[in-house]
């Protein structure tokens, strides 16, 4: 692929100097502005004819519009706007958002579109989606995915990528993984059929409700309604919504479930440049399900993306919940995906959204009421997980196992923290993801999670009401002064 790109592209440039030297006709005689876009595309219908017509081999046609078309979108150095083949990985990808299901590794991710040798094209992950094979491996937001069994990622594509990620159920894979500055190690991930997913949740003690919306999808809101119900038919006294990780989905979806908390005004609106794509959801009354007096807490961090930050936004903004965790993601624009000829097509950014107040976190995210960072790594812990994950000591630990507790795997994390110094709280997180592998891990981890922990604590400890009086919106957080009102209801 590599080589046809080179040869496409230089057979471009030839024609170009060629006519160049050749006084091309109309094309050059004209004094008037060269830029403008009818000029460009003349330039560009003359080369695509001439090449077609006098290139040394013959060239199919559809080989020289799929890759103009995919090098326009490249141009726009636009991470989120991209020429679909329909016969690509990137098509079949689309196709899984809708359909629901691939045999895959379960990771979000990202990939620039330049690559440098100060700054490796590495692919990144966005969020592992819970209970695949990614997740359960413990791979983590932020994560560089430097190769694909033993294939460097830098410099291939991402339909490359993705073809090398995927695969039948039940076949290994191994990516290198470097965390941080330096930590660096390899992980053998065995696919799996991974379902598009949505939403899980539990009750908590203090009868507390834990809904965690893992992507929004057409199913997202009936999911987040039956879990209402379920947490009032328990007797719920206050709410988590955990969107970390989540990387979005469609924002049809995240309307109607912030339209469950939100009784009136604008939820998100869209602002594109010729106004054609600026709209508006706005929520309903008859459509509000959640009480707003009730305690609630959104856990954010830098996983969560797009449309998991409209809802966490709107309900800032309307000072409908307290946020707990780190600074989100910050993806503000939204996408469209537009048909092309033989069922191809590309993905354009239209428009940037923003949240009630008027704010888009394009780039900067939005800014937790609460900020509670993991701990990071010191160098020395860096190198000495890095000899601890390119063995096999976790895996010989949990060996055989049915069943695993906490005073169990206290123990092995104390035994491991002499030989390997890394804190024994992540030792112990690292030995039970090495159990859930094999096994159905459970929806939350208190005694690990620190942001959870968090959450918990100003439910229980205290008075959200009064803490919520006095957080600001996301865009007086951009410094712009914002006129949404929080939405006032009479106590029960």
């Amino acid at each position: 692929m590599a080589t046809r790109k080179t040869w496409i592209g230089a057979s471009l440039l030839a024609a170009i100097l060629l006519l160049t030297g050749l006084g091309a006709p109309a094309l050059f005689a004209d004094t008037g502005d060269s830029k403008t876009s009818a000029r460009y595309l003349q330039l560009f219908n003359y080369v695509y004819s001439f090449i077609e017509r006098n290139y040394v081999d013959e060239v199919d046609p559809s080989i020289l519009y799929k890759g103009a078309l995919k090098g326009m979108l490249e141009a726009l150095e636009d991470p989120y706007s991209s020429y679909i083949d329909s016969e690509s990985l990137l098509g079949t990808d689309l196709k899984d958002t809708t359909t629901g299901a691939f045999g895959g590794v379960g990771l979000s991710i990202t990939k620039p579109t330049q690559s440098t040798p100060e700054k490796p094209a590495w692919v990144e992950v966005a969020s592992p989606i819970e209970d695949t094979p990614g997740w359960k491996a413990g791979i983590q937001p932020g994560d560089l995915i430097m190769a694909i069994d033993g294939a460097g990622t830098a410099d291939i594509t991402m339909a490359e990528v993705l073809s090398k990620l995927r695969g039948p159920v039940g076949t290994p894979v191994t990516v290198q993984i470097r965390r941080g500055k330096s930590l660096e190690f390899p992980v053998t991930l065995t696919r799996a059929l991974i379902e598009v997913p949505t939403v899980k949740y539990a009750m908590m003690d203090g009868r507390i409700g834990y809904l965690r919306i893992i992507e929004f999808t057409p199913l997202t809101a009936s999911r987040v309604q039956d879990a209402l119900d379920s947490f009032k038919k328990a007797g719920y006294k206050a709410l988590i919504i955990d969107v970390r990780n989540n990387p979005g989905g469609l924002i049809t979806s995240v309307g109607d479930v912030a339209d469950k908390f939100i009784d009136s005004g604008v939820i998100v609106s869209t602002r594109s440049r010729n106004g054609k794509e600026s709209s508006e959801i706005d929520a309903s009354p008859g459509k509000t399900t959640f009480k707003p007096w009730l305690p609630t807490v959104v856990l954010i961090n830098k996983g969560s993306a797009s449309a998991a930050e409209i809802l966490s936004g709107a309900l800032k903004d309307y000072h409908l919940a307290y946020l707990v965790g780190e600074t989100s993601y910050g993806k503000g624009s939204v996408q469209q995906v537009i048909d092309l000829f033989d069922n191809d097509q590309m993905k354009l950014t239209m428009a940037r959204y923003y949240t009630p107040s008027g704010a888009n976190i394009d780039k900067t995210g939005i800014a937790p009421d609460r900020e509670v960072l993991l701990p990071e790594l010191t160098e020395a812990e860096e190198k000495a997980l890095a000899d601890l994950l390119n063995g096999t000591t976790l895996a010989d630990l949990v060996a055989g196992r049915n069943a695993l507790s906490s005073a169990e795997a206290d123990a092995m994390a104390a035994k491991l923290a002499k030989t390997w110094p890394v804190s024994v709280r992540i030792l112990k997180k690292l030995i039970m993801q090495e159990f859930y592998r094999t096994h159905i891990s459970p929806l939350y981890d208190l005694d690990y999670d620190l942001q959870l922990q968090a959450a918990v604590d100003v439910l229980v400890k205290e008075d959200v009401r009064r803490l919520l009086e006095s957080t600001k919106t996301v865009l007086e957080l951009q410094g712009g002064a914002s006129s949404v009102a929080s939405v006032s209801s009479e106590l029960p």
